[in-house]
């Protein structure tokens, strides 16, 4: 029943933004402090999945790790400024747009990822090493990119990514390695949770900024959807020519083309006093995982 949920995520979570889209109030009172602590549980679910044997990965193949870390950090923030541009998005959708392409993959990745019988361990090991490598990497290209819309917050960027990241990450690799009774018993619920609490998150901020969307969103879902469709396609292109192994290109297209947009939701609350520039993170977490679903049917019989 848990595997379910978790393979049910994108149209949970699509279900989430219709109801919010019609009936804001049941979801606008999950915001502020909520928000940051449902992403720090998320990422403390992360945490308690991470063991050594994880990142034997990147030992034995720090080249599928380093390629797919590096198109998450030069390509994807690029194609979102330049999307960006070419829609010519409004100031606070641009940041917004620019600062979830700057994100780390997400933990729903790893679903993806198994579903669509990809290398399950690079894609935890590659979520975990892009998630650590945000901590610097997120507020670092985020003011690079976005300097020319707004005074970009940069030290704020980077002290928020380290509360909601590397904090709660820490307590559950701390959990797992000195209480392991304990993680085995949370452990079966984490997937689900992240389920749950990313679905709160994403249609707390729809139905916050339902009006916004509603009245001049139609541009910024286009660019969001270009962003992700090229996400995962230049993920897989580019590792595929580098490496010709289908199921290793596979996982690092699923990993490029799928952000942390629960991160980005966070980060954009707690350092701009603009609403709207949360929201392309919100309707990034649908659409990346529609693709992602689409992505399963259409690879998980080729090896």
């Amino acid at each position: 029943m848990l595997h379910k949920i978790t393979s049910a995520f994108p149209w949970i979570v699509s279900v989430f933004v219709i109801i919010a889209l019609i009936h804001p109030a049941l979801f606008t009172w999950f915001e502020g402090s909520l928000i940051t602590l449902g992403l720090g549980g998320i990422m403390l679910g992360m945490g308690l999945t991470l063991k050594k044997s994880d990142f034997v990965q990147v030992i034995r193949h720090p080249r599928w790790v380093l390629l797919g870390i590096g198109i998450q950090f030069v390509i994807m923030p690029f194609l979102g400024w330049s999307l960006a541009f070419f829609f010519q998005l409004p100031p606070l959708f641009a940041v917004g747009m620019i600062l979830v392409a700057s994100c780390p993959g997400g933990t729903a990745s790893n679903v993806i990822a198994y579903l669509a019988k990809a290398e399950v361990a690079l894609s935890v090991s590659m979520t975990a090493c892009s998630t650590l490598a945000a901590i610097f990497m997120t507020p670092f290209l985020t003011f690079q990119f976005s300097g020319s819309y707004l005074d970009i917050p940069a030290a704020g960027l980077f002290y928020s990514t380290l509360k909601v990241v590397l904090l709660p990450i820490t307590m559950g690799v701390l959990v797992n390695r000195y209480l392991p009774k304990t993680t085995l018993k949370i452990l079966p619920f984490a997937p689900p949770s992240a389920v749950f609490l990313i679905c709160l998150i994403v249609a707390s901020i729809v139905g916050q900024g339902k009006e916004i969307i509603l009245n001049s969103g139609l541009l910024l879902i286009v660019a969001l959807i270009c962003l992700h469709f090229f996400g995962f396609l230049l993920g897989f292109l580019v590792s595929y020519g580098v490496f010709k192994n289908w199921k290793v290109a596979k996982t690092i297209s699923i990993e490029v083309g799928m952000q942390n947009s629960g991160l980005g939701v966070v980060l954009a609350r707690e350092n701009f006093i603009y609403p709207s520039v949360a929201i392309p993170a919100a309707i990034s977490s649908l659409i990346h995982s529609l693709l992602g679903s689409f992505f399963v049917r259409l690879f998980k019989d080729k090896e």
